[in-house]
Formats: C-alpha cells, sequence, structure tokens
C-alpha cells in the first residue's frame, strides 16, 4: 500500500507528461550517461526511466522515446491480463498443447517453442503461438475494448487478430510503455488484482534479496532486410519500497542483437547504482 500510495503521487508528473502527446518529449530529462551506454553498445535507440517515488523522468533521446513501434511480444503483457479477465485463461498453470498443423515450426524458432506451454512458460519463453491463440479466443471486439479500456498506445488492432501486435497496426511509444507498466503495477488498470498478480508473477526475470527484476522482452521481425526491425526491453525493478519502470527500444538487425537488449537495460541500471 505504501509503495502504491508512492507511485500514484509520483505519477502525477509522469501522466501528465505521457497525456501531453508529441511535445511530452521535451520534458524528459536527457540523461549524459544512458547516451554514452548506447554509445559503448553500438546501439541505436531510446531508454525511458520512471523513478516511481519521485517521478522523475530520465531518458536517452527523447523524440524516439515518444514516437511508437510495433510493440512486438511485449503485448504478451496486457494479453495475458486480458485473456485472465476474459475467462479465456484460469491463471498462471492455464495450459495449451502445442498443435503443429495450426502452428507449424518456423525455422527460427526456438526449440523450446516447439511444444505445450502455460501461460506462465510461454511468457518466459515468450511463445509466439501460445499468445496468437489466446487472441483468436479472446476475439476482436473484447480485445479492442480491453486495448481501449488499458489505454494502450494508439489503440489500433487492425492487421489481424492473431498478428496486430507483430506485423498490424499497433503501435506504442517507450513513454507510452512506461505509463503502462505504471498503471499495471498500480492496480490502475480496469483489470482485477488477481489477474494482475498472475502476470507480475509470470515476467519475474530474477530477484534477490536487494532487487526483483521483472519485465518482457519484444522483436518485430518484419523480415531479414527491412529497415524498420525493433527490439525492446520494457518492465520494473523493485527495491523494498522503491520502484522503477523502464522501457527500451533499439535497432536490430541480427539475432545476436537480442542479447544486447538486456545487456544494455542491465548496464543503465548498473550506472545509476540500482542494480549490482
Amino acid at each position: 500500500m505504501f509503495v502504491h500510495a508512492l507511485l500514484r503521487r509520483a505519477a502525477l508528473c509522469s501522466v501528465a507528461i505521457l497525456m501531453a502527446g508529441p511535445a511530452a518529449a521535451s520534458e524528459c530529462q536527457e540523461d549524459a550517461r544512458m547516451a554514452e551506454a548506447f554509445r559503448q553498445a553500438g546501439a541505436r535507440g531510446a531508454f525511458v526511466l520512471l523513478d516511481g517515488r519521485t517521478g522523475g523522468l530520465a531518458c536517452h533521446d527523447a523524440a524516439r522515446a515518444a514516437r511508437g513501434f510495433l510493440p512486438a511480444s511485449t503485448y504478451k503483457i496486457p494479453n495475458a491480463l486480458i485473456a485472465l479477465e476474459t475467462g479465456v485463461a484460469s491463471g498462471g498453470d492455464f495450459a495449451l498443447n502445442w498443435d503443429d498443423k495450426r502452428d507449424p515450426r518456423q525455422s527460427w524458432w526456438p526449440p523450446a517453442w516447439a511444444q505445450s506451454h502455460t501461460l506462465a512458460t510461454a511468457m518466459s519463453n515468450s511463445v509466439v503461438w501460445f499468445y496468437q491463440e489466446l487472441a483468436r479466443r479472446i476475439g476482436a471486439r473484447r480485445m479492442q475494448d480491453y486495448v481501449d479500456r488499458f489505454r494502450y498506445g494508439n489503440r489500433n488492432i487492425s492487421g489481424g487478430i492473431d498478428q496486430f501486435w507483430l506485423s498490424g497496426e499497433l503501435r506504442i511509444s517507450a513513454l507510452e510503455q512506461v505509463d503502462f507498466l505504471w498503471r499495471f503495477y498500480g492496480g490502475q488498470l480496469d483489470a482485477s488484482g488477481r489477474s494482475v498478480q498472475v502476470v507480475k508473477d509470470a515476467i519475474v526475470l530474477e530477484a534477490s534479496e536487494a532487487y526483483r527484476l521483472s519485465g518482457k522482452t519484444g522483436w518485430a521481425r518484419l523480415g531479414e532486410d527491412d529497415p524498420n526491425q525493433v527490439g525492446w526491453f520494457v518492465g520494473y525493478l523493485e527495491r523494498g519500497q522503491e520502484v522503477y519502470f523502464f522501457a527500451l527500444n533499439m535497432d536490430m538487425r541480427k539475432p545476436e542483437d537480442g542479447a544486447a537488449r538486456l545487456a544494455l537495460a542491465r548496464q543503465i541500471l548498473r550506472q545509476r547504482g540500482l542494480m549490482p
């Protein structure tokens, strides 16, 4: 409750910024340490960090941070929440069997995808077919209703019920990702506490006595030579009663860039003394 009270107070600043549209980029304080981290990594992208206690908003490349991109697999967070709220999924242990006729294995699939999964394991392994099937069962009408309720990105789910976040028209900016995560964490979405907690549990990446890191990666794979491929890593870091929300997006060119997303985000968080 104490953390949530702090977040509600801090969010007065962040929500006002995020609702301001493109002009919000001017409110995001450019951080030289973030810029140096991107330079050292040879990466081109944006990073947004919201201090849930103070409302301080720091970033690298504020203009890009306000630009919308395909959310790719970061959409698994709202997708899972919607599946739980609509009764399509019953909990983190809700399971689906892999159907190789409905979802034939692709050459680029990780081995872990070609098997049955639960909502939780499909989240941690970022199993695309599982969340596509959830979306089909949710259906376009209910999906649109919840995307509107959540004020998620540009709210445009055209492009196919199982494709709109991968190659369709849905777009979300790094600033909007942080706003969504703040509302998700603080119980400010139109969703039950139980559903939120199931998804929170599913996105925990690592935990220690000092901190807990939660989040989700994403990669809009639009073709090997498409210049618009973008990689995401979004989430939050809990340190006792402190919570920091972040969103990173960067240009992607090759599979090796995938690991760079997490490494770059961790480096930025370490630079600020938030992680060991």
